[in-house]
């Protein structure tokens, strides 16, 4: 079964920028990240989780217009790892951000990826001077 474990959360001051990791692994044997679809999601107090960023199998990215100027999604198969990129942070994006992946070895676009299967426990991002 596939395991997903964030880092990199912290407390940071409004303007900083944060990288987080989704380190991937339990893998059926010959697979890697490439046949997952992945997405980053936050949750903040009070608020509905949203998607703020996926890749496709494809290499498709896509980023909410809120965080897209922001946030950048990336990952690196070798290392079975995704990263999410944070910059100019300020105080609204304080939420516990989420990976989670699902199976899906064709190519696809990533946003249309509407259900996952694993998830992660979060890491808490916290933006606060």
């Amino acid at each position: 079964q596939l395991q997903l474990v964030e880092s990199g959360g912290g407390l940071v001051q409004p303007g900083e920028s944060l990288r987080l990791s989704c380190a991937a692994s339990g893998f059926t044997s010959g697979f890697t990240l490439d046949y997952y679809s992945i997405g980053w999601f936050r949750q903040a107090p009070g608020k509905e989780r949203e998607r703020i960023a996926c890749v496709s199998t494809s290499g498709s990215l896509d980023h909410t217009d809120s965080v897209n100027r922001r946030f950048a999604i990336s990952k690196d198969v070798p290392r079975s790892t995704v990263f999410l990129d944070l910059h100019s942070l300020t105080p609204e994006d304080t939420a516990i951000y989420y990976c989670a992946a699902d199976w899906s070895p064709r190519p696809s676009i990533c946003k249309t990826q509407r259900s996952y299967a694993y998830w992660g426990q979060g890491t808490q991002v916290t933006v606060s001077s």
